[in-house]
């Protein structure tokens, strides 16, 4: 008899949450920082200068900043397993009843889930309080060196973009094609996140295409008003 294994979403939200946060912000941050400098009527150089700068800098604070946040994540995490472990070197009988009351109110026979709670607790105790009483499991537990990998490789993907657009096309056209090619980009990439994690792709792609747009259309008119200006 063949073994069928099951396949889930929630498998991959760690990663992918990471990943699409890293390319979005890469390619939207990108090509508004490219669209409002040569909106200010700077030279194709110093356009080029502000996204490399836009692209690195971007990526080192994605990197860092999910780093620090999913680390403070995992601190929590590991604070609570050891209150927990704790608590069951204290008063293993209480953690017994407290596991059987939640099996108990997810529907079990309380007989049963005594039964149930013993056995899990007999198996590996920590392990059975951490998943079904503070809902920690390996799956979706903290990785920062990962989220930080992520996002800050998915970042430069996504930032190269916009400056490869603005490479390859003439200077008269510069803005009107980074922001064309920017805004299919964000529509295949919010599409291809929501078809991973098994989302809506049409409503996936809209509102990244949506919120891209909006940005770039702010740092242009900035870049716009601060080039007339200065």
């Amino acid at each position: 008899m063949s073994k069928h294994k099951e396949r889930h979403y929630s498998d991959r939200v760690g990663w992918l949450r990471a990943a699409v946060l890293g390319a979005n912000d890469g390619i939207v941050s990108t090509a508004s920082l490219v669209v409002g400098v040569a909106a200010a009527s700077s030279t194709r150089s110093e356009v080029l200068i502000a996204g490399i700068a836009g692209l690195v800098a971007g990526a080192m604070s994605m990197a860092a900043g999910e780093y620090v946040s999913v680390s403070s994540q995992a601190d929590t995490e590991k604070a609570d397993l050891a209150r927990e472990r704790h608590e069951l070197e204290t008063d293993s009988e209480f953690e017994h009843q407290e596991l059987a009351t939640i099996y108990v109110n997810r529907g079990l026979d309380p007989s049963l889930a005594r039964q149930v709670a013993d056995q899990l607790m007999a198996h590996d105790a920590l392990a059975a309080h951490a998943r079904d009483e503070l809902g920690l499991t390996e799956t979706h537990s903290a990785r920062p060196i990962q989220a930080a990998l992520a996002s800050a490789s998915t970042f430069a993907v996504g930032a190269a973009v916009p400056l490869l657009l603005m490479l390859v096309s003439p200077a008269t056209y510069t803005i009107a094609l980074v922001v064309g090619g920017t805004l299919l980009s964000l529509a295949l990439l919010g599409g291809l996140a929501a078809q991973v994690g098994g989302a809506n792709v049409v409503m996936g792609a809209g509102r990244v295409t949506l919120w891209g747009a909006l940005a770039m259309i702010a740092t242009a008119v900035v870049g716009a008003i601060f080039g007339t200006v200065v």
